[in-house]
């Protein structure tokens, strides 16, 4: 197994145990809906967001034991978004990760809850991350806010939802997909940064990086909507259908080309870490070839 192998198995296991400790064991009042946040919450997955915020607090000599729990939240508002982004008013999708969709196994208005609650977990998670000083605690917590609110992952969804049915230009479509998909990728360097005690010059460094490597996570995921399977990507083909992908506006060979540009840039953003850079670089190249 390669190294980086062994670090996402590792992340993977950590960022899970992390889940399991947070959301609150079947059974727990009310049952059916702490069923359904570990049913999103627990669902398999990549771990990608988490693994970005241990790899970033490890390049910083950080304490990743204590950021497991850190990593658990970002995967937290993860899953809320993409509960909310699987329901019947937005996407309308069937499966999600392999199996229904949260609002098909659990009915629509127990996913909105769901989202909800989860949402609401992962910044008491924060809050209550005792590691860490009260106010890189705040910090966190303040960067996490803006990620989901205006500034991220909702103004990115209100602004792809009004694109529904009309043609975007590349402009256009890059603050969409900076919003709502690239936003919780900052966030998870950001925080891993914080965790780490980082200074400002490697803020700025890291959010280079995270800012193109989350441009060049959505386009190859355009990419799978358009030539992948379902058992491959475990959710829906095809829901792009109504709106403007990079597909769309530079076709496959294009939007090859556009991740092959945001991941050099990502990895160049490295350059002041030196050899240290290393495992985020690697996960920089497998988003470069992702196929799921």
């Amino acid at each position: 197994m390669t190294d980086l192998g062994a670090f996402l198995e590792s992340a993977r296991a950590r960022i899970d145990d992390a889940l399991d400790r947070a959301v609150p064991p079947l059974g727990t009042p009310p049952p059916l809906l702490h069923e359904a946040m570990r049913y999103a919450a627990l669902a398999p997955g990549k771990r990608l967001r988490g693994a970005v915020v241990l790899a970033t607090c490890d390049l910083l000599a950080g304490e990743t034991d204590a950021a497991a729990a850190l990593a658990g939240a970002i995967e937290m508002v993860h899953a809320a978004s993409l509960i909310l982004d699987d329901l019947p008013s937005m996407d309308n999708a069937t499966l999600r990760r392999g199996r229904p969709a949260l609002h098909h196994a659990f009915g629509e208005a127990n996913a909105i809850l769901t989202s909800v609650a989860l949402l609401n977990l992962a910044f008491e998670t924060i809050a209550r991350a005792e590691a860490f000083r009260p106010a890189v605690r705040v910090e966190m917590g303040g960067r996490l806010a803006r990620a989901v609110g205006a500034d991220g992952l909702v103004g990115g969804q209100v602004a792809d939802l009004a694109a529904t049915g009309t043609r975007l230009g590349l402009e256009g479509l890059e603050y969409v997909h900076s919003h709502k998909t690239g936003a919780l990728f900052l966030a998870a360097a950001e925080i891993g940064a914080l965790a780490a005690g980082g200074k400002d010059r490697d803020l700025r460094a890291l959010l280079g990086y995270a800012k193109n490597l989350g441009l060049a996570f959505q386009i190859t995921d355009d990419l799978l909507d358009y030539s992948g399977s379902p058992e491959t990507t475990g959710k829906d083909a095809g829901m792009d259908r109504d709106k403007t992908t990079f597909v769309d506006l530079c076709g496959i060979d294009g939007a090859r080309r556009l991740v092959d540009e945001l991941i050099d840039t990502s990895v160049s953003a490295l350059q002041p870490f030196g050899r240290r850079r290393a495992r985020l670089v690697a996960l920089a190249e497998l988003v470069r070839v992702r196929d799921r």
